[in-house]
Order: C-alpha cells, then structure tokens, then sequence
C-alpha cells in the first residue's frame, strides 16, 4: 500500500474501516493487518512458546476477522476484538497440540510434608499475585518464562485466567474441559508457578 492510501485510512474511523472492508475493500483490510498485525503476532508469540505457532495462528485470526468483520459492532475497539480473536485461535492451538502429559507438571510443584502442609514458608500464589509480578516490568519477563515451561493444558488456562481475565466458563467452553478440571488444573499450575518464580526478588 503506498504511502498516501495508508495515510487516508489512518484518518477514517474505525466503524468507516469496517464498513469499507465489509464492502470488499481490500486495500482497507491490509490497512487494518499493517495496524494492528504486529501486536497480534505478539500476543501469539507469548501465548504459543514458539515463532512457527504464532505466524500460523496470526494468519489463521485475520483470516477469521476477516470472514466476520461484519460482526464487529464498536462495543469495544478494533484492537480489542482482534486481540480477543488472536487470544482464542491461539489457546485453541495449545489446546489441540497436547504434547504434554498432566502429571509431567509434577516436577515443578512444590514439595508438601507428611501432614499435607507446604515446605517452605511462602504461600501458593494467587491470581492477584500473578497478575501483579505480571505488571512488573523487572519481573515480566521472569513471569512469562514460567509460564513457557508450563505444560500446555495448564498454560492455557493461566493464560487464559490470570493474563487475559476469562472466567472460569468461558475458559472451560474455550478449551473444551469442565468448570471443575480448570479450577484444579489453574491451582496446580499456580503452586508450579510459585515454586519456580520464589527466587526472584519481588
């Protein structure tokens, strides 16, 4: 797209972009993909651990924004709506690829004494601590690692509880498991989050 076609889009609003683009305007989608493209490559990248994931899941959300495009009402902006879709597309995959077993979380679990209490004196860490040592710049990417070496079920669902603020139903309808199954898997994996993040300086 040259350089003053992209300038003119930059001007139209963003219920105009949709309008053109559901009329067959292709040079508005590839504005629309030049725009918010980058950031929804991002958003794959961290959720799927790897480069080859997050390029197919990208190509797979605009392909799904673009078939439903016209379901866009501007409850929420564009952003929003891409990010939401490029969320789903990717936690789908994770969900799909199931290379790892439930209980190869074992070894990152904390360890508990014969009476069922934690050794230790740090306490499991809940979705507020999570999200907090999330927002952290100088732990972000601490955060991010321990949830890489997560396995994917249980990636998943931190992702999508404690990163992208699903409930619990709409995290089991995503990934096609029970309400039950994703309170327990999201606590195992936030005691296997604690274990691996109690070294780092809060």
């Amino acid at each position: 797209m040259d350089g003053w076609r992209q300038n003119a889009y930059a001007e139209v609003d963003e219920s105009e972009l949709v309008r053109k683009i559901v009329e067959g305007d292709e040079a508005g989608f590839e504005y629309l993909v030049r725009r918010f493209g980058g950031r929804m490559l991002a958003v794959a990248r961290r959720i799927t651990g790897n480069e080859a994931d997050a390029q197919d899941c990208l190509q797979e959300a605009l392909l799904k924004s673009y078939s439903n495009i016209g379901q866009f009402q501007g409850r929420s902006g564009l952003n929003t709506w891409l990010h939401r879709i490029v969320v789903n597309v990717s936690l789908m995959r994770l969900r799909s690829q199931k290379r790892a077993r439930e209980d190869s979380l074992d070894p990152l679990l904390p360890d508990f004494d014969g009476h069922g209490m934690r050794v230790g004196d740090a306490p499991i860490a809940g979705v507020e601590e999570i999200e907090e040592m999330y927002e952290q710049g100088r732990t972000r990417a601490a955060v991010r690692a321990a949830i890489e070496r997560l396995p994917n079920d249980y990636r998943a669902i931190v992702i999508a509880r404690d990163i992208e603020q699903l409930n619990t139903s709409e995290t089991a309808q995503l990934l096609g498991i029970s309400t039950s199954l994703v309170k327990t898997r999201l606590h195992r994996a936030r005691a296997a989050l604690k274990r691996l993040l109690d070294p780092v300086e809060i």
